[in-house]
């Protein structure tokens, strides 16, 4: 797996993300609405994981209504398989740097059949604000 990491200022997504730029610059205001809008999966958590915001599509591709998961940790109570050295522990070692922003192939597998995604986790300097953005592959 290629993870590809930058860790400069706010508005400077990764390479190869699908996430497009003028959304990074909405991530302190995201509305549900602006969130719901998107054709990706959009995951706003807390430092310890724990779901502020789930959008619509994400609850569409794991399966999880949208009041189930805000609330509750994405990497261990709504997603299980993420709980690992390359996902949580990538997200664990950007919210200590203070600096995130990765993407990389991936393969959900709970609650679903295996399908492949492709993530961007995002920390948002200006906000202070994390992101788990997930597109099918």
């Amino acid at each position: 797996m290629t993870m590809m990491q930058t860790n400069t200022g706010a508005a400077a997504p990764a390479q190869g993300t699908f996430v497009p730029g003028e959304l990074f610059n909405m991530l302190g205001n995201l509305s549900r609405a602006d969130a719901d809008a998107c054709d990706f999966g959009v995951v706003k958590v807390d430092d310890s994981g724990r779901i502020l915001l789930y959008n619509r599509y994400q609850s569409e591709l794991g399966g999880v209504p949208v009041p189930s998961a805000e609330g509750k940790v994405f990497f261990t109570q709504i997603a299980p398989c993420t709980n690992n050295a390359l996902f949580f522990g990538t997200f664990k070692k950007g919210v200590a740097a203070g600096a995130l922003n990765v993407c990389f192939p991936y393969t959900f597998t709970f609650k679903m059949k295996p399908t492949n995604v492709k993530v961007h986790m995002y920390r948002d300097q200006a906000s202070g604000t994390n992101w788990v953005f997930v597109a099918r592959a």
